[in-house]
């Protein structure tokens, strides 16, 4: 596996609408694993392919929180559909086929880092999908599932989630980027002990 290079705003190939999946392979399955990997690795919760460069409708989601040693479980918190899926999930040619309700969350990207706005979505969605061997399902999901993964379903269609906001914030973000750029992270150097 591998960590792969996550695309920021305004990289013009995150507004490319994706291709769909027509082959079940090897290759597929290790972008699957790098991308989970590349999530893990930058704290997220989900990435879709257009995010590491790949214009593919592949999309990988991890919601669960993480306890003090590092590892995902299931909580009270989590919503009752969203509990039934496992997780991580691997969506390919994902669709959206139902929603009911509405909910709203403060949303941030990892190709948008270091800010975050109010988004509103459907409470409840219905999702089509298929596996890593082809096969097509579907399942129904809520709470911060069914917010990651319509946020993932706009990246496929080249859409970020500043553009599901008024247009006087978006276009502030998109100037502090234009300006400053984003945060740079900093380096933990290790401390040496001397004795």
């Amino acid at each position: 596996m591998a960590i792969m290079e996550i695309l920021t705003y305004p990289n013009p190939r995150l507004r490319e609408v994706s291709a769909p999946v027509d082959v079940f392979d090897s290759k597929l399955k290790k972008l699957t694993e790098d991308m989970i990997e590349t999530m893990y690795d930058a704290h997220g919760i989900g990435l879709a392919a257009p995010q590491v460069g790949v214009l593919q409708r592949v999309v990988v989601i991890d919601t669960r929180p993480k306890n003090d040693e590092g590892r995902r479980y299931d909580n009270d918190e989590m919503g009752e559909l969203e509990k039934k899926v496992t997780q991580p999930l691997i969506l390919i040619n994902p669709r959206i086929v139902g929603g009911v309700g509405s909910t709203t969350f403060d949303e941030g990207c990892l190709s948008v880092p270091s800010f975050y706005e109010t988004v509103e979505r459907k409470e409840v969605i219905e999702v089509e999908t298929y596996d890593l061997s082809g096969k097509k399902y579907k399942f129904k999901t809520d709470g911060l599932l069914a917010i990651c993964i319509q946020h993932e379903l706009d990246h496929l269609e080249g859409k970020l989630f500043i553009d599901r906001i008024s247009f006087l914030k978006s276009k502030k973000i998109k100037n502090e980027i234009q300006k400053h750029g984003y945060p740079k992270k900093e380096k933990k150097e290790k401390a040496e002990v001397k004795k």
